[in-house]
């Protein structure tokens, strides 16, 4: 195991009702005056910003209101909010929304107290300082609202990104699984999707001898495999969401991450797509993941049969250990499959065509040197091997 700092200070109250809570939240973390950031109109018909708002006004705390956040959220959005956080001498940033809208709001917080660009973090800069953020959360998926990342599209290129810093951590984060009640089935099997992804790209590592977080990954994981099924049959059950809500932070708050070195070649792989064609992250990882673990697997091959046989009941082949791997990838496609998500290009909006650029674009762009560095170093050739994987 490798020396790790781990420092995750987020506060979280868990359970029906607690948005009513964010009021006495902001004035506990030392909001004076808040923005309040959400995207589209759900947030807005369901009644759930007018709760958030009145619990504000019920602790007399002033705030003004950004919307129109979009998936894949965009830094023009982010500029606004800068500009506007500036104007109104906003103190504290309150995210009402997913993770996009959690990511924006991360954005906003560092740029606001920032001399330069944001984009200089999304360009490799770390974030060291940031307004305060608190979080309402209606979706299961990104795990932002424990996190200390963020991902961000540049309109000029639609270059996806991301940037990482501890003082973006949400000081609070609400996390009301009945939110959540209201999704499609798509959306849930998006949101699911992206969390066995942020598991898997910290289960694929070079470091030896890592039993307790590799333990943890495969609990999250098996827990996915479980109550996957049963939130898509029942969207109203309320215990499903509640594991799958609590699941989601903890696969990317990086407690399953220390100490180890990670992969993030699928996250890498995938923004090109949802950058290119603005499709779902969650379906665009569904279809990456496959195609970058069957391009991979013969660089330890141990490590994933090791996954087959504890997480999706493969019987070991000591003789033919790859085939082993081989049937523990095609399991995870089969689940992602058997809960709505895409299987190939096709199904995901993605043109075969455009190959060469996603992967010029993912190897180079961004001041990129022409690798993606994680378990494994791929090329640009390597890439676009795995994007015709997904055909």
């Amino acid at each position: 195991m490798n020396n790790f700092e781990f420092y995750a200070p987020t506060y979280f109250a868990f359970g029906k009702d607690q948005e009513e809570k964010a009021g006495s939240l902001i004035k506990r973390f030392g909001g004076h005056k808040v923005l309040i950031h959400y995207g589209g109109g759900s947030v807005v018909r369901s009644g759930l910003l007018e709760r958030v708002k009145k619990s504000l006004e019920t602790e007399d705390i002033p705030y003004v209101e950004l919307g129109g956040v979009l998936p894949n959220p965009r830094s023009g959005l982010v500029y606004e909010g800068i500009k506007l956080c500036r104007k109104e001498q906003i103190d504290f940033i309150l995210a009402v929304g997913g993770g996009s809208t959690i990511d924006s709001a991360k954005a906003i917080a560092a740029g606001t107290i920032y001399d330069g660009d944001f984009w200089d973090f999304y360009e490799g800069k770390r974030i060291e300082q940031a307004l305060p953020i608190g979080t309402v959360l209606t979706i299961a998926a990104a795990g932002s609202e424990g996190s200390p990342d963020s991902v961000i599209t540049k309109e000029e290129g639609m270059l996806k990104r991301g940037a990482s810093g501890d003082a973006i951590r949400p000081k609070f984060s609400i996390l009301n699984p009945a939110l959540t009640q209201t999704l499609s089935r798509y959306q849930t099997a998006c949101g699911i999707s992206d969390i066995v992804a942020h598991l898997y790209e910290r289960y694929l590592t070079n470091t030896k001898e890592v039993e307790v977080t590799d333990r943890l990954i495969e609990a999250l994981i098996m827990t996915m495999v479980y109550e996957g099924p049963r939130v898509i049959e029942d969207p109203n059950n309320y215990e499903a969401r509640a594991n799958i809500m609590w699941a989601g932070m903890m696969a990317h708050n990086n407690c399953c991450g220390v100490g180890r070195s990670q992969d993030w070649t699928s996250h890498g792989i995938e923004h090109e797509l949802s950058a290119e064609y603005d499709c779902a992250h969650g379906a665009g990882l569904a279809v990456v993941m496959p195609a970058v673990f069957t391009y991979t697997m013969s660089h330890d091959i141990a490590r994933f049969a090791q996954i087959a046989v504890r997480v999706w009941n493969i019987p070991m082949n000591e003789a033919e250990p790859e085939q082993t791997a081989k049937a523990g990838i095609e399991a995870l496609r089969q689940f992602l499959v058997s809960i709505g998500m895409p299987r190939n290009f096709e199904e995901l909006g993605a043109k075969k065509e455009d190959i060469p650029k996603l992967a010029h674009t993912a190897c180079y762009g961004g001041g990129g040197d022409g690798f993606m560095r994680g378990f494994t170093t791929l090329s640009k050739e390597d890439v676009e091997h795995i994007y015709e994987l997904m055909l």
